[in-house]
């Protein structure tokens, strides 16, 4: 791809950020929100067609060659977004400030100007990320095992 066409999308995505992340001035604050958090307030189905739309930016930064641990750590940007606003007021202040798009966005500026320092942090924050989800994972089993333990130790006195 060419570096003009790399820079036409690069633009886009920028223009596509904007409007879904930051579109809206909020008067009398230094804050703004976009078309994502008013989609995300529809209830039931809000946050999942917000992640649909998010998900362009993935999809063009794999076609201007990102690797796929930089594309997995923008997946979990909108992930978490859409996870997070299925609470109900809070999911929807989370947000309009947590801005995957325009997160995404700069993930993939930083690879566009520096790709190999972009591709150890994004390795780095991926591995951190496998290793709290097995450390949670461990957490829950035991503590599944000794509270069916106390369970059996209280009521039936098998322990």
């Amino acid at each position: 791809m060419q570096k003009t066409d790399k820079e036409k999308s690069r633009k886009k995505l920028e223009r596509l950020a904007h409007y879904l992340d930051s579109l809206i001035k909020v008067p009398g604050f230094n804050a703004r929100f976009g078309l994502d958090g008013l989609i995300g307030l529809i209830p039931g189905f809000g946050d999942t067609i917000g992640a649909l739309i998010s998900s362009v930016v993935i999809s063009e930064a794999a076609r201007l060659g990102a690797p796929k641990v930089l594309l997995l750590k923008m997946a979990l940007n909108i992930a978490l977004d859409a996870l997070a606003g299925t609470v109900p007021v809070l999911g929807d202040l989370f947000d309009f400030v947590w801005k995957a798009n325009q997160r995404n966005v700069h993930l993939l500026d930083s690879y566009l100007a520096n790709p190999r320092e972009t591709v150890v942090t994004s390795r780095l924050f991926v591995w951190g990320l496998g290793a709290v989800l097995i450390g949670l994972v461990i957490f829950v089993g035991m503590l599944g095992f000794f509270l069916v333990r106390a369970f059996l130790n209280v009521f039936v006195g098998v322990v």
